[in-house]
């Protein structure tokens, strides 16, 4: 599913650099993809891919 349709990002290219590099915010996904620099619509969207992807994996990991 697309989730930024100004640059044609769907959410398993989310998905994607979240698994194989680590990004876990918006801010650290702006370093491999163009997301959010034109309507920011996209935004609480992608967010909720990373949360899900984070937990879906098992990548969350407890911070004592």
């Amino acid at each position: 599913m697309y989730v930024c349709i100004c640059k044609g990002i769907t959410d398993k290219q989310v998905a994607q650099h979240v698994l194989n590099d680590g990004a876990g915010s918006i801010r650290e996904l702006k370093q491999h993809l163009d997301i959010s620099s034109q309507c920011g619509t996209c935004t609480k969207v992608i967010q909720k891919v990373i949360n899900d992807t984070i937990i879906d994996e098992g990548l969350f990991k407890e911070v004592c």
